[in-house]
């Protein structure tokens, strides 16, 4: 429950300390004092949306602390061990806005996202607001209030993921087998040129090879002339060659006595250039011998580079780029058998999607439909407390027409009334007044409130449009939560006020520069003064004083 609530600088609060105990605790207090002003700002602890608006003017920063003890919320205590987040002691929400609009939030004193303060709030504290009513003229309220009364969250969540995820595979489905026509197309071309190029078979430096070869038997009788010539020059010739030249000039020189040393290198030179001329007549002989001048074999390589040539003008790219596209184009259809393989898989996804969809949203259908008359019953006994004998509430759960899944799972949930004696029962939007909707929305809250597991409950002026004898029965009925738990009470009414375990009241203290708003416990005498201001207003009398001290008697009697 929480025990304590620590408030700085928020609104027109500048310092607040609250210390809170089990029961019923009422909050009252004149009209702007800020008597909701307390409920918001534990609401920030708590993962609300806030701005820089909140913060106290002249401040820097508005900072909320809310402590709870755990002792009887188990869940809390496993959440908050999953995330290595749990202590000993108490457990402590923060949070924090600064004049700019920044916002933190600290768990046990660790910084957190606002998603987190907001799942472990759900935990520890259920929050009914005046505004509630409201939002029970939407059907998905209906929705929500049963599931919740039901005990089935957990289940509606799965169904709604199931319904989800079964869409997200279906419209994902369609986008691949939309484009099933053109793919085969594609894929038709695709396999015939991977086929031409296949049949092809160009093999690693083939080409420049081809060209080679080509070039050389194109010009094969310049070539073979050209090496014959050069090799008559080098080594043939009668009429004189570069061997015998080079012969000899060696023989010449060797034949000299005492030449000087200067021209041993000379020497050298003419040597080495007498075996690199034999050389390269040896090299010469050997391409000689070797050359295959065939006109066969020079119409097969025209051939084969034609082919070649000639692919790759049709796909209008160099020949040499041809192994890349062969290997783009094996990419490209290895994608297109995998799209005709996810088209497979996911048609299985969906049908698997389908099967647990319905299986978990009858599960849903048939423990709404427990939940439903239960509640529809408590519900209605509770309406002739309220001042509304007579009436007849009942909870309708009409099958959502097609066989596509909804998130809502197999059926919409809509509150049915019957304000009065006589009256058919219709939708509850076409039926209640102000008033009527009022105490409906109370009576909903109530008996919801008393299967929750969360042990702390807040009322935020739930009572409004209420009053005589049914504001004592609702504050009777907040008084009887209050006993298997906590309750906080916003209450302008007294009849409510006096049912309360203890009394908080919210005032405003004015200073020379500012006003600040603070918050009193009432001790006895205290509360039965505010108890009769509440029922007179501003002057007290003995006869308001006296009424005032009956109710609280009454109340705890």
């Amino acid at each position: 429950m929480l025990v304590h609530l620590s408030v700085h600088n928020y609104a027109i609060v500048e310092h607040l300390d609250l210390e809170l105990d089990r029961g019923m605790s009422v909050i009252s207090g004149e009209t702007g004092a800020g008597k909701s002003i307390m409920l918001d700002a534990l609401g920030l602890t708590l993962g609300d949306r806030a701005d820089s608006g909140v913060v106290r003017p002249g401040a820097d920063k508005a900072d909320i602390l809310a402590s709870f003890d755990l002792g009887d919320i188990p869940e809390a205590h496993a959440w908050l061990a999953e995330r290595d987040l749990d202590n000993d002691g108490p457990c402590i929400l923060r949070r924090v806005i600064t004049a700019e609009g920044r916002s933190r939030g600290y768990i046990n004193g660790t910084p957190c996202p606002l998603g987190d303060l907001k799942a472990l709030g759900e935990l520890l504290i259920d929050i009914h607001s005046q505004h509630e009513h409201q939002s029970l003229l939407k059907t998905d309220t209906h929705r929500r209030l049963l599931d919740e009364y039901a005990g089935v969250q957990e289940l509606a969540r799965q169904v709604q993921l199931a319904a989800q995820r079964w869409k997200q595979t279906r419209s994902e489905l369609e986008r691949v087998t939309s484009q099933g026509d053109e793919q085969r197309a594609r894929h038709q071309l695709l396999s015939y040129q991977l086929e031409e190029l296949e049949n092809l078979g160009l093999g690693d430096n083939e080409l420049e090879q081809l060209e080679q070869d080509h070039k050389a038997l194109t010009n094969a009788e310049s070539l073979l002339s050209a090496c014959r010539q050069v090799i008559d020059q080098c080594s043939e010739s009668d009429a004189g060659n570069v061997l015998s030249v080079l012969t000899a000039s060696l023989n010449r020189l060797s034949g000299l006595q005492g030449q000087p040393g200067a021209l041993n290198e000379a020497t050298n030179l003419l040597a080495s250039a007498q075996i690199q001329i034999e050389e390269a007549v040896g090299e010469l002989n050997r391409f000689l011998d070797h050359f295959d001048a065939d006109p066969e074999r020079q119409q097969q390589l025209e051939e084969r580079l034609d082919t070649i040539y000639t692919l790759a003008r049709k796909h209008r790219i160099h020949p040499s780029e041809l192994p890349a596209m062969q290997q783009q184009l094996f990419d490209e259809l290895e994608s297109l058998n995998a799209d005709d393989q996810a088209t497979e898989r996911l048609g299985e996804e969906l049908a698997a999607y389908g099967r647990h969809f319905k299986e978990k949203a009858a599960e849903l259908s048939s423990k709404r439909q427990k939940a439903a008359s239960k509640l529809g019953k408590a519900v209605e006994k509770e309406m002739q407390t309220l001042g509304m004998p007579g009436g007849r509430f009942s909870i309708q759960l009409q099958p959502i027409e097609g066989s596509e899944p909804s998130a809502n799972g197999l059926e919409q949930v809509e509150f049915l009334v019957s304000a009065n004696p006589g009256q058919p029962i219709k939708a509850l939007a076409k039926v209640a007044s102000g008033g009527e909707l009022s105490r409906i929305s109370l009576a909903i809250q109530v008996i919801t409130a008393q299967t929750s597991r969360v042990p702390t409950l807040v009322f935020d002026e739930v009572d409004v449009g209420i009053g005589g004898p049914t504001a004592e029965v609702v504050g009777q009925l907040l008084r009887r939560l209050g006993e298997r738990g906590q309750v906080l009470t916003v209450t302008h009414l007294p009849q409510v006020a006096a049912q309360g375990h203890q009394h908080l009241f919210v005032h405003k203290v004015r200073g020379s520069n500012a006003t600040r708003t603070a918050v009193s416990k009432l001790d006895e005498t205290q509360r039965i003064e505010e108890v009769a201001r509440m029922l007179g207003g501003i002057d007290l009398t003995d006869e308001s004083l006296a009424h005032a001290r009956k109710l609280v008697s009454n109340a705890q009697s």
